[in-house]
């Protein structure tokens, strides 16, 4: 027996294995941090916690048989004699969750395989419970709102993004808060996270009664999202790319004459000479400063892609490469990849990255961004391919200022949106806000709006963002978007595709961030001279236009009402688009719904997500009474209404009864 010891609310067991450490974490909440006992003292490793929340008012007791009790709050932790931690609810004193040996004969939950130079192969095991729902994880196309049964990849990627912070049905939330790449299994035995290669283990759990308890104390453990600015809430336009400044600056003249709403429209990739210069090229953007204030002018911001690429010939690879500010390959040398490069046709040229974790390589590159976009007017930033976006094999070789790419590579996205966002708030905007391709846990602080990556333009596609989209938004990023219509093609005289477009167009009209893009039909080869096909509203043909200008209407008619949403997400953490089990957990039929959501707590959303479908059934949850809008009829929840109509021109949407939103769905 190894007894417990407590030292100003902090409670520590020390064995031949392992040391181990319980802390209260905020009012409702413990971190839990262990390491090899033959390990290095902690250091300051990236994590998504950077310091506790005020409030926790713990009571600790120590007892003589070895175990240990922390009461905080909701959370009660229960330490064994042989150092297993149970998680219980205070007030029913209802286990939660509890750690599990993974092995009859080891002694602990925990396993630390060592790699050497004080680095592990980690493993933590948890019970698993019969009838537990898991969500959260970050944004995954498996199609899956509740998780369980899954083996889940904690590792980046286009159209992955891997944020393991898990929401259960029995009442808690946990953050394993470690960047390494690695795993969670969530099987019927047993729940077991892996990380192949870290220096200890780190998580943090919280107790809630609601689904929003438990995400209110995440943000407050890992930040609050800042209030989003009023445009970003509009209807944003793009296509692959738009190649000249005369190209942009037309479509949104089209958008003024055709009296349609327009708040961002993006200027993407390939817009400078070399990756890296983070820059307009000349050439093609003679004048961005009377773009931006012509823009302005007619109501419009502009959005600005930025790559983590740099080229050797770009006007920043030396700076970078002589201060050590390039992501390093193991093997030596600066790591690079093929990227195409402008004035090389097909040819893909050897391309750099730039190393955010370093606090100066940010400030380099915000420095660049101040001076040739955000001197100009331009507040919004299109964050591309920042996963980076790497094959398996270079990635496993990337090393950064902060560690190896196998330890710390899925903070990459968070590094980016913060140098952006610390950016933004020196130069007096407190509002920060970028698209980003990736993210992590804490991304919200730095005001990152996460899109699903390249996405294939079918229908089979547009399902699966539903559950995906839930998830992040139970991971805690508020703000999040898809390609309207996908990204991988489509052809905007198909008419199969342009009901794809419509049906996915009416879902973006709900969702938090509202943006077509696409690359069309005609598509190109890869090379830096694409500019895709024309993937405006009016690209669609005659019955589809009259559709999607009555919804970018009804988008207009609703931001009042999400920006009421923002509100509550900066204050609360309570995410935009939310699973209906969010709003009614009491009702038990709302945890199975996966192809319907909320937005806010006031509207129902049900998409059509198959061709040719014209009716779908629709659950309306709780004991509140819904208004069908496309009706006016009113109807009591916690019933499913069959077959309810779904004509191409709208999906089905209900209202709660009595809500102020309602007057947006008036003619």
């Amino acid at each position: 027996m190894t007894p417990c010891t407590e030292q100003d609310g902090v409670l520590e067991r020390r064995t031949a294995q392992e040391f181990l450490v319980v802390e209260p974490w905020g009012p409702h909440a413990v971190r839990v941090r262990a390491r090899a006992a033959q390990g290095l003292d902690d250091p300051a490793l990236p994590g998504a916690l950077d310091g506790p929340p005020p409030g926790a008012a713990p009571t600790v007791s120590v007892h003589p048989d070895g175990t240990a009790r922390i009461v905080n709050g909701r959370l009660t932790v229960e330490a064994g004699a042989d150092g297993r931690l149970r998680f219980l609810h205070t007030a029913t004193g209802r286990e939660l969750l509890a750690e599990k040996h993974p092995y009859t004969w080891y002694p602990s939950a925990r396993v630390h395989a060592p790699l050497g130079e004080g680095r592990y192969r980690l493993a933590q095991s948890f019970e698993a419970y019969p009838g537990e729902r898991l969500h959260g994880l970050g944004q995954h196309l498996h199609g899956r709102l509740d998780q369980k049964g899954l083996v889940v990849d904690l590792v980046q990627g286009n159209t992955v993004a891997a944020i393991p912070f898990l929401h259960s049905s029995r009442g808690y939330g946990l953050l394993w808060n470690n960047p390494a790449v690695g795993r969670v299994e969530l099987g019927a035995d047993a729940t077991r996270w892996v990380a192949d290669e870290a220096r200890r283990i780190d998580y943090w759990i919280t107790a809630g009664d609601t689904p929003a308890e438990i995400m209110a104390c995440y943000a407050d453990a890992t930040g609050h999202p800042p209030l989003i600015p009023d445009w970003a809430s509009g209807f944003w336009q793009s296509k692959l790319r738009y190649r000249t400044q005369d190209e942009l600056l037309a479509v949104a003249r089209e958008y003024k004459e055709r009296r349609l709403p327009l708040s961002v429209i993006v200027c993407d990739f390939f817009h400078w000479t070399r990756m890296g210069d983070w820059d307009f090229d000349p050439t093609d953007w003679p004048d961005p400063g009377a773009m931006v204030e012509e823009l302005g002018a007619l109501g419009v911001r502009l959005a600005v892609s930025v790559w983590p690429t740099v080229e050797p010939t770009s006007t920043n690879y030396q700076a970078l490469h002589d201060a050590g500010h390039l992501v390093a390959d193991s093997r030596g040398g600066v790591l690079t990849f093929p990227w195409p490069a402008r004035g090389h046709g097909a040819d893909h040229q050897p391309t750099a990255y730039l190393d955010p974790s370093v606090p100066a390589a940010r400030r380099h590159l915000w420095e660049q961004l101040r001076a040739h976009y955000h001197a100009l007017g331009v507040t919004a930033f299109w964050l591309d391919a920042c996963e980076p976006d790497l094959p398996p094999e270079p990635a496993a070789r990337a090393v950064y200022g902060a560690g190896s790419g196998a330890e710390v590579g899925n903070l990459y996205g968070v590094w980016q949106a913060r140098a952006v966002a610390e950016g933004l708030r020196e130069a007096g905007d407190e509002r920060p806000f970028s698209l980003t391709r990736s993210a992590w846990a804490g991304s919200q602080r730095y005001g990152a709006s996460l899109w699903s990556g390249d996405i294939a333009p079918t229908f089979a596609s547009l399902a699966q963002q539903i559950p995906a989209g839930l998830n992040v938004a139970m991971s805690g990023i508020p703000w999040w978007n898809t390609d309207i219509g996908g990204f991988q093609g489509g052809d905007p005289a198909d008419p199969h595709y342009q009901e794809l477009l419509v049906r996915w167009f009416q879902y973006g009209t709900f969702s938090p961030v509202m943006r077509l893009h696409g690359d069309r039909a005609p598509n190109q080869a890869f090379t830096a001279e694409i500019t895709g096909g024309p993937n405006e509203v009016w690209s669609y043909g005659e019955q589809a236009y009259p559709i999607l200008r009555e919804h970018l209407r009804l988008r207009e008619r609703l931001r009042p009402y999400l920006h009421e949403l923002a509100e509550q997400a900066h204050r609360e953490g309570a995410p935009v688009m939310r699973p209906l089990f969010f709003g009614f957990p009491d009702d038990a039929r709302a945890w199975d719904v996966e192809d319907q959501f909320l937005l806010g707590p006031d509207v129902l959303v049900a998409p059509v997500t198959e061709a040719g479908s014209r009716a779908r059934p629709v659950y309306l949850p709780g004991r509140a009474r819904w208004t069908d809008t496309a009706t006016g009829e009113v109807h009591r929840g916690g019933v499913e209404l069959a077959g309810v109509p779904a004509p191409l021109e709208r999906i089905p949407v209900f209202v709660r009864e009595g809500a102020a939103v309602a007057t947006a769905f008036l003619p």
